[in-house]
């Protein structure tokens, strides 16, 4: 069984599922070996050639915004109406087949613009040019979500759940939980807060499944498990989400 087929078993074994009690252990291994095999995903492959032609765009300037969307909602349009840089925009879906940068100078600050190519849903398992697509976006200080007015709630559902998939956190916080392995001495476990979602026996078993068994955990604040895992992987990107509908005379902003 390969690594999608793994993690599509275990979104099914999660989804049917009750969340209980009584469940809450199996959830949270189920959760942590979730986390295992998409961290693996986005491990280059031995075997791949050389990077994808246009994605490995330096980053300058003061801060670097990437645009996020399916295929023709307006993020050419969208660079080349903010930027010098001109992206061919057509009426026609995967026109921009590499990643385009422009410079949007505002108040003496350079602002790096990306104009990515489009996803399709499944580009973090690889479909279409989506794991690029997404380790470009890694690398960014803002995502700007780019919208079709007339189906946007579903488009941005869909590429959220795309980019929480690979561990890109949009609009939260890091958790503030302190986490260092130790070579000895077993587990330190502690809290400053009450918990509500996660217990000393639940944090061991998450623990053990990463083959960490001696560790100082502390947390101070009332985290899920999900959060104590993005901890444990440590290559969490936490950035800022700029969603916008496109419409025929404006970009309205939707969510911050």
């Amino acid at each position: 069984m390969g690594i999608l087929e793994k993690i599509a078993e275990i979104e099914r074994e999660i989804s049917r599922t009750q969340k209980n009690k009584a469940t809450e252990y199996h959830l949270g291994l189920l959760k942590a070996k979730l986390a295992k095999y998409r961290a693996q995903l986005l491990e280059p492959s031995k075997s791949s050639g050389a990077k994808g032609e246009g994605f490995d765009v330096m980053k300058s300037g003061d801060a670097r915004v990437a645009l996020i969307g399916f295929p023709s909602v307006g993020k050419s349009t969208f660079l080349s109406l903010m930027t010098s840089t001109e992206s061919e925009a057509a009426s026609y879906e995967f026109t921009t087949l590499t990643c385009i940068p422009g410079v949007i100078e505002y108040k003496g600050a350079n602002i790096q613009l990306l104009d990515l190519p489009g996803i399709i849903e499944g580009a973090a398992q690889g479909k279409g040019r989506g794991r690029q697509v997404i380790a470009v976006a890694r690398t960014a200080d803002v995502v700007i979500m780019m919208l079709d007015a007339t189906k946007g709630e579903v488009q941005r559902e869909l590429l959220e759940k795309e980019l929480e998939s690979v561990g890109i956190r949009l609009n939260c916080p890091k958790p503030n939980i302190y986490f260092k392995p130790k070579k000895g001495g077993g587990l330190s476990y502690n809290s400053t807060v009450p918990l509500t979602h996660c217990s000393e026996k639940l944090v061991q078993l998450i623990l053990h499944e990463y083959k960490i068994f001696n560790a100082e955990v502390l947390f101070r604040e009332d985290s899920t498990p999900d959060e104590f895992i993005d901890v444990i992987v440590g290559n969490r990107v936490y950035i800022c989400l700029d969603s916008r509908f496109h419409g025929t005379h404006s970009l309205q902003r939707i969510h911050w």
